[in-house]
């Protein structure tokens, strides 16, 4: 009996089990859990003081700015800034051997 199995299939496998595939999983790991723990934390800090610190929260820092507003607006801030941080790190350390995995998917490397 031949083995029908697609080929590709066998060099994805192989690229999913290579020790390159694994350093980079384990780089983006490294990276994006903490950065999503940190968010979450941020963020929950956020949602806590608006439930139960009403007094601080509203305090006003001038104007009709409150530290509500100013929390607020930080989370917009930060959700840019993570994905800016997220965008350089991964040109540098990701994406180069990214396109390496790929290319040796395409079968353009041996």
């Amino acid at each position: 009996m031949s083995d029908t199995r697609d080929p590709d299939l066998t060099t994805y496998r192989d690229v999913q089990l290579s020790p390159d595939f694994s350093e980079l999983r384990r780089r983006f790991r490294r990276f994006v859990f903490p950065m999503t723990a940190l968010f979450l934390v941020w963020y929950f800090v956020y949602v806590l003081l608006a439930a139960y610190a009403h007094g601080f929260m509203s305090h006003k820092v001038g104007g009709n700015i409150t530290v509500a507003l100013l929390f607020g607006l930080g989370q917009f801030v930060s959700t840019f800034a993570i994905t800016l941080i997220y965008v350089r790190w991964a040109d540098r350390r990701l994406d180069p051997d990214a396109a390496k995995l790929r290319r040796q998917i395409e079968g353009e490397l041996q």
